[in-house]
């Protein structure tokens, strides 16, 4: 492996042989780091940490069948109320830290003014999970 050579014609020629020493300096740089970081990654630190039983507690969310028949009267839970008194269940309701979620169902023959005054209580007891619950069109 001659690098410097009298030969002006062979001198020209590009030389064709890998040069090894840099390869082998690198090879031995990636060596020295692995053996540094290597103890580094099997230290450990001994914890007693407490245990736990993994049975989660499922949170329920409290809902209110709240229903309005096709002659304007309002049912709480099934129970009948009138309109202020379902005002003041709402209010006390929206209160409460966590909200309960309203189900409003409606016979389709109702005026839908009696829907809006249900509709315009929530709201003025700042009750904000109200959903309609319908029945699916028979085929």
């Amino acid at each position: 492996m001659a690098f410097a050579s009298f030969d002006k014609q062979r001198a020209a020629a590009p030389v064709a042989e890998i040069n090894m020493v840099p390869l082998i300096d690198v090879m031995l740089v990636l060596l020295v780091i692995f053996i540094v970081t290597a103890p580094l990654l099997t230290h450990a630190v001994k914890l007693d940490l407490p245990t736990v039983s993994s049975i989660p507690n499922p949170a329920v969310p409290i809902k209110v069948e709240f229903a309005i028949n096709a002659q304007g009267e309002r049912f709480w839970n099934g129970e009948p109320v009138s309109r202020a008194e379902a005002a003041l269940r709402f209010a006390a309701e929206g209160q409460k830290p966590s909200q309960p979620e309203i189900h409003l169902k409606a016979d389709q023959a109702v005026a839908y003014r009696v829907v809006a005054e249900t509709l315009a209580d929530t709201a003025t007891a700042k009750l904000s999970k109200v959903g309609f619950v319908t029945q699916p069109e028979s085929r």
